[in-house]
């Protein structure tokens, strides 16, 4: 009798440790397999990315040309660092908001209102700096511009931090 139960005490501890395994195996593959990968940086992004190919931004192709094609004033700046030094630009973005960076992993919807169902005027990578206008009424979207194009939008609050 003595023997049975030993038997049954063995067996049972083999079963619940191959559960315990099986539940542990199961949860970390679960927890790698459902995060989102990290988003491949190439060298020729700027930091837009067009979400839709059959959505054109409207009243914006000018200054999203502008935010694809390097700017000559840059140029000069960089090619002369004293000057940069002397003569800076007046910012427009510090006397109405703060900038801030894209948290979001997978990137942002710039919007055309403050709504889910507005129209989509672009894609927001991650970490792409933007300058914060303001909130809506019930703070949960933050009226955006992209910095040195001028395409204004909405984003979903919650997913920038303030640029350091």
């Amino acid at each position: 009798m003595l023997g049975l139960v030993k038997f049954l005490t063995g067996f049972f501890l083999a079963i619940a440790l191959l559960f315990a395994a099986g539940v542990a195996s199961t949860r970390y593959l679960i927890t790698k397999l459902t995060a989102p990968p990290e988003r491949p940086v190439f060298d020729n992004e700027t930091g837009t990315v067009p979400l839709n190919a059959d959505v054109a931004p409207t009243d914006t192709t000018d200054a999203t040309d502008a935010a694809i094609a390097p700017d000559p004033a840059s140029a000069e700046t960089a090619a002369a660092p004293d000057a940069q030094e002397t003569a800076t630009p007046p910012d427009d973005s510090e006397e109405e908001g703060y900038r801030a960076v894209v948290t979001q992993p997978i990137g942002l919807i710039l919007r055309a209102e403050a709504t889910q169902e507005s129209r989509r005027i672009t894609g927001l990578a991650y970490n792409t700096e933007i300058d914060i206008l303001g909130e809506s009424p019930d703070q949960e979207w933050l009226r955006v511009r992209l910095p040195g194009s001028g395409i204004e939008g909405w984003v979903k609050a919650g997913n920038t931090s303030p640029a350091q």
